[in-house]
């Protein structure tokens, strides 16, 4: 068994998650319809793709258009991203005082070089001056609500220049509920392995809970994290990509239940044709099923499906279109076993070099330092 999550607000907000396992925001993928998909599968908290707070501030009709919220969701979840503690002071209240936003999570793990060569994401803890400056305005933006704010973060820019500690002891001070960490440094981005043993260093080090991100594949890697690592829970990124049922696993397995059966071909058809039917809900039917393209080789690894098939399901338009390609599926097909714990999602390989503006790691002080174009385009962590 695996306690539930409290994430509390220095003025006593509190949001209870009963099963520790948050799904990892995802641009283009976490949207309202995946959100509900991944909810109807099992407890836990679910995230909104990571939006910007000049997007929120400035009142960008297409970032606002992502802040959709279906009535099941309980608990609205954003993730924000910003790299000036006013903007994102005001993006908070907003979220808080117009959306309804119960908990808001800050984004410090991107290693996008669009991004990292501004100062921005993954590279801005290196400045734990304006670290610390945003976490405070946010948090006591936040607080007027009694919302909960957290913060996720990486290892550091490289193996050299690490700043999980800092930024975790920081975190804490600013009055944060909680911090999630994605055991890889910035220069690694997506590649490799995930280094959990920093994420027990983390928990030695504060007193905050403590989320573990990295290579949870299956929902024994969670288990094995939290014995591993002591962490308070546990954050799914790309694991559950064409996996929503992953969650299901994820909340038998943390309550002490029995693991489910895996799913055959049919179910799994099933599982598109219930995401389609979201999705078009969302954005309309032509609209719906386009996004829902981007899904079906997730869906569809390693299942024998045929070339042809496929190749249709990535470019299917239409309910009719869908239906007669998943009619045409043996749903008889066991779940392909080879796939259990394998990669999903991007991978590549680590960078070079992280790309960082010129003179950044001279200090870990910022000053004044103006780093508006660090907001531009930002996604990941």
């Amino acid at each position: 068994m695996v306690e539930p999550l409290r994430l509390e607000a220095p003025s006593g907000g509190v949001v209870e998650v009963p099963v520790p396992v948050v799904l990892a925001p995802m641009a283009g993928i976490t949207n309202a319809a995946y959100r509900q998909l991944c909810r109807e599968q099992g407890a836990g908290l679910y995230v909104c793709e990571m939006i910007t707070s000049r997007g929120i501030v400035e009142r960008i009709p297409k970032t606002f258009e992502m802040l959709r919220f279906d009535q099941g969701e309980a608990v609205r979840s954003v993730q924000l991203y910003g790299v000036d503690p006013d903007v994102m002071a005001r993006a908070t209240e907003i979220l808080c005082a117009e959306f309804g936003v119960h908990q808001v999570d800050l984004n410090f793990g991107c290693p996008v070089p669009k991004v990292t060569r501004r100062g921005g994401g993954g590279v801005l803890p290196w400045k734990r001056d304006r670290l610390a400056a945003i976490l405070r305005a946010t948090v006591r933006a936040a607080d007027r609500y009694g919302v909960p704010v957290t913060m996720k973060t990486r290892l550091g820019i490289d193996e050299e220049h690490l700043t999980y500690l800092d930024a975790g002891r920081i975190a804490q001070d600013a009055g944060c509920a909680a911090i999630a960490l994605h055991a890889r440094t910035v220069r690694q981005a997506y590649a490799g392995e995930a280094d959990w043993s920093t994420i027990a260093t983390l928990v030695d080090a504060l007193d905050i809970p403590v989320l573990g991100n990295g290579d949870i594949w299956e929902a024994t890697d969670a288990l094995r994290m939290v014995e591993q690592t002591g962490c308070a829970g546990v954050v799914v990124g790309r694991g559950c990509l064409g996996r929503p049922w992953l969650f299901r696993d994820l909340a038998d397995a943390f309550s002490g239940r029995l693991r489910r059966a895996l799913p055959s071909l049919g179910e799994v058809a099933a599982m598109v044709r219930r995401h389609a039917e979201l999705l078009a809900g969302l954005y309309g039917e032509r609209h719906g099923l386009t996004d829902l393209r981007k899904h079906m080789a997730w869906y569809f690894k390693g299942f024998p499906v045929g070339g042809d098939v496929r190749r249709s399901l990535a470019m299917v338009a239409s309910f009719d279109e869908l239906d007669a390609l998943l009619a045409q599926l043996d749903s008889s097909v066991p779940f392909p076993a080879g796939e259990l714990g394998a990669p999903r999602g991007r991978q590549g390989t680590p960078r070079d070099r992280v790309i960082l503006p010129y003179g950044w790691l001279d200090s870990t002080e910022l000053g004044d330092a103006d780093l508006a174009g660090a907001e531009s385009d930002a996604s990941g962590g």
